[in-house]
């Protein structure tokens, strides 16, 4: 059997869809910013190109604040409920004074 030309032009049936970072180039970012910024918004990560290579990737910010450890409650559970006789602040000016 042979294959005739417009076989060949019609796109294969596929299953799987892939996801792909979108691309936008530096005059893209110049003068359609707003489409940028829109995609941006919609959470979709942005590789920037100059001359076809990528120079730069631009991902959406996150709200989430990183936690800070809970600095107090460590200082409770070594040291409990005593309370230090000198402060961390007079030894070390006084380990300063020394030298």
């Amino acid at each position: 059997m042979r294959l005739g030309t417009r076989a060949l032009k019609r796109p294969l049936p596929c299953d799987a869809k892939m996801y792909h970072m979108k691309k936008a180039s530096i005059r893209d970012l110049r003068y359609n910013f707003k489409k940028v910024e829109r995609l941006l918004k919609a959470g979709e990560d942005i590789e920037v190109t100059k001359r076809n290579k990528v120079i730069a990737r631009i991902s959406p910010a996150r709200d989430e604040q990183p936690k800070l450890p809970d600095f107090l409650g460590r200082m409770r559970k070594i040291f409990g409920d005593k309370i230090l006789e000198t402060s961390t602040a007079e030894l070390l000016s006084k380990d300063r004074d020394r030298f």
